[in-house]
């Protein structure tokens, strides 16, 4: 979420600091539900984020202007500040607007207050975009985010944050007890989570916007050096560049009003729509260009108008970067959320886990879910005047990013942002889902959270057997000498060396060279045997997941998922002593990759 070099978006949610688990109608206090009041103009919330510079741009500004999209499909609207999030709640469930503008995860967090009544019941009318500009910074001691376990993180109470930190938790297998979460009360600024990261030595994360996220950092593939307010070491460890369709930005409407207004709702998608189609084609050809036309200049004066030049100071940077850091769903996208239910992080996968959090993070104590619209798709396309494009039906958006096999170890640490194992029998490669349905589901769900990254599947095996015939193999030639009993073992090269067959890439090399080879006694073609067993097993389980999946009837893009043999080069233990530590290098890792943007064949829409 770009807000500009110095600047705050201000979703000013005016949540107490108590708030991390304190229930959302305490939050909120005493409202009555009272039927939405006739107005002419129709009063409609906005935040402070880019889906909304397609909102003014169709309306011509906070009231609809003449000539704007909204007046040429007979719609009249007032356009309000609506960052002060329980105060939307609170207008909502009054009859002051019908509408309601969040993320889903903020909606989920109302849930139990707006959804007990069904005469507000949320319709979720439509999807404005995914977030490509949040993000978790940390120290340089975390290095994925399996590291977050009985670590502290700063994040703002109640904010569009929640639902990234609750997605990278549940991706690293990390539970909400396992994390002590420091709320601070604002997004960004003085009392916000980059701000507390610099004070406090002490927590090691923290959930922040684009502008503080580069203030931190230096830079998205940087680290801090201390220098220019920067803090040493802090790096981005996950960010929705990656995690794409993590926080879901929406509007909804109250279902009594929804079904005696339903013909005034979809205008306002239909015009929407149209004026989306209509920012991302001047925000692309900026882009291509760098010059920028009267109608994109007057869209982004627009939005900057609107949001202050406190929060956008410039056109060129802060309001085009705040576009940038949007990815718009589009007329495609719209279907693909909520019409395909092969989508994990469509409709119902983002209200299932909406809810998920809301119960078990403390701010409902009961589900109440919402609505999908029922909507025509083909007749909002008329509407708008847009062109009806369906989602394609198999996404293969990955190809340029084959090579991970040669990925070195370094590079593909600093790489990795989650990963998590099974491990199999000797020689095993087969894997049925009645075994490993719960690791197919959860590397699915991976796959689909993390739109813009790669599934790497990494195949290990055991070294044992290598180990075994490279040291016969070297006492047969006289290259390897051993002193000392059973259990304290040395192990000495011909030139006087000391080995250490813990140190896998010497003992990997000098396997290599084949200087301890002999009739008997082959290392070098274990070694190569398990390389081939460990792709093999790689290979077996994308097809075990694939399968899986079509069974579940759950859109995959083949593409994003990489089997690769890692054979034994990177075994959990480097010298088993028993059967069990043996077993233990026995596995599959799956690997979440982040990918340099240019290897994704990324669309406007990202599904």
């Amino acid at each position: 979420m770009r807000i500009g070099m110095t600047c705050v978006v201000v979703w000013l949610l005016v949540f107490q600091t108590a708030f991390g688990q304190q229930s959302f109608s305490q939050t909120v206090g005493n409202v009555s539900v009272a039927p939405v009041r006739k107005s002419n103009p129709v009063e409609i919330p906005f935040i402070t984020w880019g889906g909304d510079a397609a909102t003014f741009h169709a309306n011509g500004g906070l009231t609809t202007a003449n000539g704007s999209t909204y007046k040429q499909l007979g719609l009249n609207i007032k356009l309000t500040n609506g960052d002060d999030f329980p105060a939307q709640v609170k207008n909502y469930m009054s009859g002051k607007t019908p509408f309601l503008r969040g993320t889903f995860r903020m909606l989920g967090q109302a849930s139990e207050v707006i959804g007990k009544n069904p005469q507000t019941k949320p319709v979720v009318i439509m999807q404005l975009s995914w977030s490509a500009g949040d993000h978790i910074v940390s120290r340089d001691t975390i290095k994925t985010l399996n590291d977050l376990k009985g670590k502290k993180i700063a994040c703002q109470t109640g904010g569009p944050h929640v639902g990234l930190l609750y997605d990278s938790l549940r991706a690293a297998g990390v539970e909400r007890k396992d994390v002590e979460i420091v709320w601070v009360d604002d997004l960004s600024g003085p009392n916000g989570p980059a701000q507390k990261f610099r004070d406090v030595p002490s927590i090691d994360a923290c959930c922040v916007i684009t502008p503080d996220m580069l203030g931190l950092t230096g830079g998205v593939d940087s680290k801090g050096t201390g220098a220019e307010g920067t803090v040493r070491g802090a790096k981005v460890l996950n960010s929705t560049q990656s995690m794409s369709r993590s926080i879901a930005d929406v509007y909804a409407v109250r279902a009594d009003w929804y079904k005696a207004n339903r013909d005034f709702v979809e205008k306002f998608v239909a015009g929407y729509l149209k004026s989306t189609e209509q920012v991302v084609s001047m925000r692309n050809e900026f882009e291509d260009s760098g010059q920028m036309k009267a109608p994109y200049k007057q869209a982004l004066t627009m939005s900057q108008n609107i949001f202050g030049k406190d929060v956008l100071p410039t056109l060129e940077v802060d309001a085009h970067g705040l576009l940038l850091d949007c990815t718009f769903a589009r007329l495609p996208g719209q279907i693909q959320f909520f019409e395909n239910k092969g989508n994990l992080d469509g409709f119902a996968g983002k209200m299932k886990s909406a809810l998920d959090l809301a119960t078990s993070w403390g701010y409902a104590s009961s589900r109440f879910g919402f609505d999908p619209p029922s909507f025509d798709y083909g007749s909002i396309a008329n509407t708008a005047g847009i062109k009806y494009v369906k989602p394609a039906a198999t996404i293969k958006r990955f190809q340029e990013a084959e090579g991970f096999e040669d990925f070195g170890n370094e590079e593909l640490d600093e790489n990795t942002i989650v990963s998590f194992t099974i491990e199999f029998d000797v020689n095993d490669t087969n894997f049925t889902p009645d075994q490993f349905g719960a690791e197919f589901t959860r590397a699915m769900q991976a796959a689909s959270t993390f739109g813009n990254a790669v599934v790497m599947i990494r195949g290990h095996a055991d070294p044992t057997k290598a180990l075994a015939e490279f040291v016969r193999g070297g006492m047969k030639r006289k290259s390897l000498k051993i002193t000392g009993a059973k259990g304290a073992r040395k192990y000495w090269l011909s030139n006087g060396a000391r080995l250490d067959l813990n140190q896998t890439d010497a003992v990997m090399k000098l396997i290599a060279s084949g200087s301890f080879e002999t009739k008997d006694h082959q290392p070098r073609q274990v070694v190569q045997a398990a390389l081939n067993l460990s792709k093999s097993r790689a290979d077996s389980v994308k097809k075990s997941i694939v399968a899986f999946a079509k069974k579940q009837g759950v859109t995959l893009d083949e593409t994003q998922i990489k089997p690769v043999g890692a054979g034994i080069s990177d075994p959990v233990v480097a010298r088993p002593l028993n059967k069990e530590q043996a077993a233990a290098n026995r596995r599959v890792e799956f690997r979440i990759i982040r990918v340099p943007a240019e290897a994704v064949a990324a669309e406007d829409f990202d599904f």
